[in-house]
C-alpha cells in the first residue's frame, strides 16, 4: 500500500523548509529508519528518516526547493504501484481506491510529527483512542526518561494540558497533550529511559478497548513483564562472594516483580522481603530497587563470610547510569575530535585598559556586565568582518553565515548545555549580560527551551572563573571554531623596555583546518584583540 510522506515539521517553529539533498532516487528501495533526505529548517540542516518500507515512487520536492509543512515530499510503496489517484485526486477510481486515498490522507499526518500515531479499530468502526510515543524532543535526543508523570490513568485529559515531564539529553521538558479524552495507559513509568518512538502512553474514550493494538505494538523500553516466582531465581553466581542477605528465599511464597527489579536486587544482594512494590498491585520494579535504603538494624544483620580479620582496607567504588546528556556528549565530541582535524592558536592580551573600562561601565544604573559578556561582543563584532571563521562545515559544502549566533558554553551537574545568543552583534552589552545571565540559570535549572541551544554558528568557552590559566576546547560541529577563554593574571610584563605590574588574559582558538587556514584564523584574533584590550571601541 502506498504511503504519502509530507514535508515533516522538524522544529516547533518550523513553517517551511528546503529539501537540501535527496540520498535516494526513484526506484531505489527504501527501508524504515533509512535516511531520505536531508532538510534545511529554519534552525539546521536536519537528516529525514524514512518510516516505511517500499520503493521510492515519487519525490514531490526537488532539492533546492522550498515548501510548506504537510506539502507532499515523497510517496513509498510497492514496486510497479499505480498511484495516479494519489498525485491527481480528481481522476475517478473504484472505491477501494479511493477510501485508500482518504486513509493516507489522514493517517500519514505522523510525518511531520513522529510521536503521535493515529490508531483506527477496523474498517466499520470509528477511532476512539490515540497512541502516544516517546517524542524527539531535541535534534539529538535518541531516548528520553519520564521525570514526572503529571496525570494518572483514568484522569481527564485536555488539549494542552502537560502530560509529563521528559528529561532528554539537553533538559528536562514538559510534554503536552495533542488530543483530549482519558489517559488509557501508561508504558514508560516515572525514572524508566526509553528510546524515541517508544509507546509512552494512550488516551482516548473511557471505555476504549485498545487492547488489540497493544499487542501489535513493540517497544523498546520495556521487556515483557509478568509476575514472576522468586523462587525462579537460581543464577546465584551474581551473588556478592563477600556479603550476604539471608533472604529464606524457601519461605517466600510470591513476589510481583519486573525481571529487570529482580536482576538488580539479585546483583545487589537485596532482601526482597523488605521492599514495598511502587508498581500497579505492589509491583515492584526498578525504581524500588535503585531507591531503597537499608535500616540500620538490616545493615547490622549483613554477614560478612571470610573476611581476613588482617584486612585493614579494602577497594570500592562507586558506579553512576551516563545520564542521556552525558552519552550524547560522549558522542557527539568524538565524532567532532576525530572528524574535524583541529589546530590550535594561542594568544595572550593585556586586560589593563578592559578591567578599567568594566569598572566604569558598572558604575551605570542597573548595570552589571563581566568579563565574559566583553569577550562574547567582541568576537561578534569580529566574526562579521571575518566571516570565514563564522563558516560551517558540511560533507558536500561549506557555509559562510553573514548571521552570527555565539553559544556560550554552561557547566550543568550532569555536563554541558551551550545556550545560544542570536545575532550577538547587533545586541548591547547590557543585553548580552542579561540573555547570559538568564539562560545559564534555566540551563542549571533544566529549563532551558531545545531551540535556544540551536543554530550556533560560534562557540565560547570560559573557565577563568575556576582559576584556568589556558586550555583547550572540541569544535561545537558544524561550527568551524571555538575559543577557550582563562583567567585573568596578574604578572610582570615589559612595556617600553620597563617591567611593570600588568594583567593578562590567554585566549586559545581551536579551528577546523577544513574551513579556516592558520593565516584566517590569525587575522581573527588579531582584529579580537583590538576590541578586547580597547573595549571602548566597540561602543563607537
Amino acid at each position: 500500500m502506498a504511503q504519502v510522506i509530507n514535508m515533516p515539521r522538524l522544529s516547533d517553529t518550523m513553517e517551511e523548509g528546503v529539501v537540501a539533498k535527496w540520498l535516494v532516487n526513484i526506484g531505489d528501495k527504501v527501508s524504515e529508519g533509512d535516511i531520505l533526505a536531508e532538510i534545511e529548517t529554519d534552525k539546521a540542516t536536519m537528516e529525514f528518516e524514512s518510516f516505511h518500507d517500499g520503493v521510492l515512487l515519487h519525490i514531490g520536492i526537488n532539492e533546492g526547493e522550498t515548501a510548506a509543512v504537510d506539502t507532499l515530499l515523497a510517496i513509498i510503496g510497492e514496486k510497479n504501484e499505480d498511484i495516479s489517484s494519489i498525485l491527481n485526486p480528481e481522476i475517478k477510481k473504484d472505491s477501494a481506491q479511493l477510501d485508500l486515498v482518504d486513509q493516507i490522507n489522514e493517517t500519514e499526518k505522523n510525518n511531520d510529527d513522529s510521536h503521535l500515531e493515529t490508531i483506527e479499530d477496523s474498517k466499520n468502526s470509528s477511532k476512539n483512542f490515540e497512541i502516544i510515543k516517546m517524542p524527539r524532543l531535541s535534534d539529538t535526543m535518541e531516548e528520553g526518561t519520564v521525570s514526572t508523570w503529571l496525570v494518572k490513568v483514568g484522569e481527564k485529559v485536555k488539549e494542552g494540558d502537560i502530560l509529563a515531564e521528559i528529561e532528554t539529553d539537553k533538559a528536562t521538558m514538559e510534554f503536552e497533550s495533542f488530543y483530549e479524552g482519558t489517559l488509557l495507559y501508561i508504558g514508560i513509568n516515572e525514572g524508566e529511559t526509553a528510546t524515541v518512538d517508544s509507546l509512552l502512553a494512550i488516551i482516548g474514550d473511557e471505555n476504549a478497548d485498545f487492547s488489540s493494538a497493544l499487542s501489535n505494538i513493540e517497544t523498546d523500553t520495556k521487556p515483557e513483564e509478568k509476575p514472576t516466582d522468586i523462587e525462579d531465581v537460581t543464577d546465584t553466581e551474581t551473588l556478592n562472594s563477600d556479603v550476604t542477605i539471608d533472604n529464606n528465599l524457601d519461605s517466600i511464597e510470591r513476589i510481583f516483580i519486573s525481571p529487570l527489579a529482580k536482576k538488580i536486587a539479585l546483583e545487589k544482594n537485596i532482601d526482597l522481603n523488605l521492599i514495598k512494590g511502587s508498581g500497579e498491585n505492589g509491583r515492584i520494579v526498578k525504581s524500588d530497587i535503585d531507591n531503597f535504603v537499608p535500616k540500620e538494624k538490616e545493615i547490622k544483620d549483613l554477614k560478612v563470610i571470610s573476611q581476613p580479620t588482617s584486612l585493614k582496607s579494602s577497594e570500592s567504588f562507586d558506579e553512576i547510569e551516563n545520564s542521556q546528556m552525558r552519552k550524547v556528549i560522549a558522542r557527539r565530541l568524538t565524532e567532532s575530535k576525530f572528524s574535524a582535524p583541529h589546530y590550535y592558536l594561542s594568544v595572550e592580551f593585556d586586560m589593563n585598559n578592559t578591567i578599567a573600562f568594566r569598572e566604569q561601565y558598572n558604575t551605570l544604573p542597573d548595570t552589571k556586565i563581566s568579563y565574559n559578556d566583553i569577550v562574547v561582543k567582541a568576537c561578534a563584532i569580529s566574526l562579521k568582518k571575518h566571516p570565514k571563521v563564522n563558516s560551517q562545515w558540511f560533507p558536500e559544502k561549506i557555509r559562510i553565515n553573514h548571521h552570527v549566533h555565539i553559544g556560550v558554553a554552561v557547566g550543568v551537574s550532569d555536563g554541558l548545555l551551550v545556550p545560544v545568543i542570536k545575532h550577538a552583534n547587533d545586541k548591547s552589552l547590557t543585553q548580552i549580560g542579561s540573555e547570559i545571565k538568564d539562560m545559564a540559570v534555566r540551563s542549571r535549572d533544566k529549563k532551558i527551551k531545545p531551540e535556544e541551544m540551536e543554530g550556533s554558528t560560534f562557540t565560547i568557552s570560559n573557565l577563568g572563573m575556576y582559576g584556568i590559566h589556558e586550555f583547550t576546547s572540541i569544535i561545537n560541529q558544524p561550527n568551524s571554531a571555538i575559543l577557550s577563554v582563562g583567567s585573568i593574571i596578574k604578572k610582570p610584563v615589559v612595556k617600553d623596555e620597563k617591567i611593570l605590574v600588568g594583567n593578562t588574559m590567554k585566549l586559545t582558538l581551536a579551528c577546523d583546518h577544513r574551513t579556516v587556514d592558520g593565516v584566517t584564523g590569525s587575522e581573527f584574533l588579531e582584529t579580537l584583540r583590538g576590541y578586547i584590550e580597547n573595549p571602548v571601541t566597540m561602543l563607537v
